[in-house]
């Protein structure tokens, strides 16, 4: 039996959207912020032991970069364990995943595309090679949005158990096979395994004892061929639960060692094994909604008091709706047909990404892609929308509709960026932004303090025009 322990690495976006920058925030002392105490307590302890080179893993790109600029030891060692076992085997360890970890299958393919081409091309930019899986956040998934990640190179992703069916007797481990439409080839899904992955994330006693659990581990070997997979948080091991980088530094050396364990990860078992089983996808489903996605977009019973989802999904939706337009607006005038005008607009947001990264500018991007009529394009003004669709695409980031209560910094932060992103198309368009959008963000509001989304939409609009200016 093979067996792999995979590490999902995130941390939802703390930055002021006016600022860029962290501000301090209560709870994470002795440091400034959330990102630097966890990066303390696990990010660099992991990464020193050497942890990152001998487990699955992902890490969320807007982390990355944030500790690529304030970590860049911890950042470094991590690529360079991943590399290493690139280099050694033809296939890395580590797992792409889509950039904002919005909820797919909520999103339009247009979105789908970008967030994954964006989250395959930073993985790219810090790991030197192409990642061959993606980790989908929350594990949320359609029959769409895997076809829009075979349709990228991608080849397989790690779901929750119950969102594959049985073809002809389901037979676990995994992994298995989803067909996909029009001619593509089927899509490999990793089921972890439920009540290990369970036990590993909320029952600390579980991983107090190293030669506990791998004794637990071997005693349900059941002699069939596939991969055992485990899978949970990342910053479990060190944040969450203390000293469990040293728990897992002893499972995946010494213990395994002592017990002839075989570790591996997905790419390295694809590369080695023929999976031949196949499944059906359940969709729209994720691991932590029992009622497909609906924990993001409606008071679907996961969540108490969350009569705030639906109106706040609906504002965000149409919000997005309006800043698409004027996005859309900027490349009318050219002299091509209509539709080859659109589709050069969304395959310049899906190449925004090297921009971000700072690999091209937006001028060059715009001379790439429109050739001879680029010199009809106001690049100042795209410069400024394809920023907005930067915030646009921050305004679909999950941890804002997951609790309970809208009185949190997670919701607020998704309107801000939606704030942001409207503040940024009025300064180069003169589409007014209309009352109904405005009703629309109102009722989104906190049964426990009555604070709505409107307050904190206008409070940011206000600093925005305060402090913010392009020239």
């Amino acid at each position: 039996m093979n067996y792999s322990i995979h590490g999902h690495f995130y941390q939802p976006p703390r930055e002021d959207p006016i600022t860029k920058r962290i501000p301090k925030e209560k709870g994470a002392e002795p440091y400034k912020n959330w990102n630097e105490r966890i990066c303390a307590d696990c990010y660099t302890p992991n990464a020193q032991a050497r942890n990152f080179g001998k487990i699955s893993f992902n890490i969320g790109p807007t982390l990355f970069q944030w500790m690529f600029e304030n970590a860049p030891e911890t950042a470094n060692l991590i690529v360079a364990q991943e590399k290493a076992n690139y280099m050694e085997n033809g296939v890395g360890n580590g797992m792409a995943q889509a950039y904002n970890h919005s909820i797919l299958p909520l999103q339009s393919v247009l979105d789908k595309i970008t967030q994954v081409r964006w989250g395959i091309e930073e993985f790219k930019f810090r790991f030197g090679h192409d990642p061959l899986g993606m980790w989908l956040p929350e594990t949320a998934v359609d029959l769409e949005t895997l076809c829009v990640l075979s349709d990228h190179g991608l080849i397989f992703t790690i779901l929750a158990p119950w969102q594959i069916q049985a073809l002809d007797g389901l037979a676990e481990p995994g992994p298995f096979l989803i067909n996909l439409p029009d001619g593509r080839k089927p899509f490999v899904v990793f089921p972890y395994d439920r009540e290990t992955s369970t036990k590993i994330s909320f029952i600390p006693q579980f991983t107090e004892n190293g030669d506990a659990f791998i004794k637990n581990m071997l005693r349900k070997k059941t002699g069939q061929q596939g991969l055992k997979l485990f899978a949970s948080d990342g910053e479990l091991y060190g944040h969450h639960q203390r000293f469990r980088d040293l728990f897992l530094s002893y499972i995946l050396g010494d213990g395994a060692e002592k017990n002839a364990i075989h570790w591996t990860y997905p790419a390295l078992f694809l590369k080695e094994n023929t999976v031949q089983t196949r499944a059906k996808l359940v969709e729209p489903s994720s691991w932590s909604c029992m009622h497909g996605v609906g924990r993001w977009s409606e008071d679907c019973g996961c969540t108490a008091n969350s009569g705030w989802k639906a109106p706040m999904r609906q504002a965000i939706n149409a919000i997005a709706d309006w800043i698409d337009a004027i996005y859309i607006q900027a490349f009318s005038g050219l002299p091509l047909e209509d539709k080859l005008i659109e589709d050069l607009a969304w395959e310049l947001r899906h190449r925004y990404i090297d921009v971000i990264l700072g690999e091209k500018t937006v001028l060059e991007l715009c001379e790439e892609l429109f050739k001879g009529v680029s010199q009809f394009l106001d690049v100042r003004k795209i410069t400024v929308l394809l920023e907005a669709q930067l915030e646009r695409q921050k305004m679909f980031t999950s941890c804002g509709w997951f609790f309970d209560d809208f009185n949190r910094i997670e919701p607020a932060n998704n309107i801000a960026y939606a704030a942001k992103a409207v503040w940024l198309c009025q300064q180069v368009s003169d589409v007014p932004f209309g009352k109904s959008l405005l009703d629309m963000l109102r009722k989104t509001n906190s049964p426990e303090t009555g604070l709505n989304a409107e307050m904190i939409f206008l409070r940011t609009l206000e600093r925005a025009e305060r402090e913010l200016s392009l020239n």
